[in-house]
């Protein structure tokens, strides 16, 4: 064993990885859609944001490895283009679809091998059925939630979903736990439950920018981190507290740059399109 320490030393100290051996790999992010908050009560259980207006941007990310692409969330539905829509507080509307923004890349729908939701909600799967022949990545218990719903109700609406729930199996991946999407390490789904049963949230490891954590929906704004807000909507609070104590430690450790994808003031956290991170 011990004539073995330095032949295992050599490889352990040898120079780093040839350049060829990082990951050919891009992001993007896209407009898909804005919602308009009259008051923000609903978004903590404590009354932390009652009688507070704020503006929601809906963010989709794209993201290349290789010859691959994942597109993570869905956005506002097609629909609601050029046109918005108010039900209580919430007003959503929508500028621009996935599609317009693909084109505006030279990328097809077809070139979208993968296609994930952070969770089951209508403002992050509204254009998933733009999407057919990706395989859907989803958290296994919001997978759960969405074949047992029967009829389309305010928060769980399986007509998105209406592909993959009549598909082979092959053609969804229930995630029960993290999920490396690539297998090269690149782009990891992390579990964050909690707002929904199978909520998640994504780290991409950019080669130049470095680590970039997206929250889906954990947070919504600057302010529910530094007060811990929980929505009053949310699945589980406790899911939720351990979530926050689980997210909030992988910056530092990492270094990395947090976008709170509703955020509007963390827009600029990427390039504007159609310049990539890379």
């Amino acid at each position: 064993m011990r004539a073995m320490i330095p032949a295992i030393a050599a490889v352990l100290f040898a120079a780093p990885l040839a350049a060829k051996d990082s990951p050919d790999l891009e992001m993007w992010r896209l407009d898909c859609g804005k919602i308009d908050l009259s008051d923000a009560a609903s978004f903590s259980d404590a009354h932390l944001y009652d009688g507070e207006p704020r503006t929601l941007a809906v963010s989709c990310y794209l993201i290349r490895d290789g010859n691959k692409y994942l597109l993570w969330d869905t956005g506002l539905s097609s629909p609601l283009l050029g046109t918005s829509v108010s039900d209580g507080p919430f007003t959503v509307s929508l500028e621009r679809t996935i599609i317009d923004h693909l084109a505006q890349l030279e990328i097809s729908p077809a070139d979208v091998t993968h296609v994930a939701a952070s969770h089951y909600h209508l403002d992050h799967t509204g254009q998933l059925a733009d999407f057919p022949a990706a395989n859907l990545l989803i958290g296994a218990a919001d997978w759960d939630v969405v074949n047992a719903t029967a009829e389309p109700n305010q928060l769980v609406d399986p007509r998105p979903f209406a592909l993959w729930l009549r598909a082979e199996p092959a053609a969804v991946t229930p995630i029960a736990h993290d999920h490396e999407v690539f297998g090269d390490g690149a782009v990891l789904i992390k579990a964050m439950p909690g707002y929904t049963p199978g909520h998640s949230s994504l780290l991409v490891r950019l080669p130049e920018k470095g680590d970039v954590l997206l929250t889906g929906d954990l947070y919504h704004f600057e302010e529910q981190v530094t007060h811990c807000g929980v929505p009053e909507f949310n699945t589980s609070r406790a899911d939720t507290l351990a979530s926050f104590e689980r997210f909030n430690a992988m910056p530092k450790a990492l270094d990395a740059t947090v976008i709170i994808q509703y955020d509007p003031r963390h827009l600029d956290r990427l390039p504007a399109l159609p310049e990539s991170a890379k």
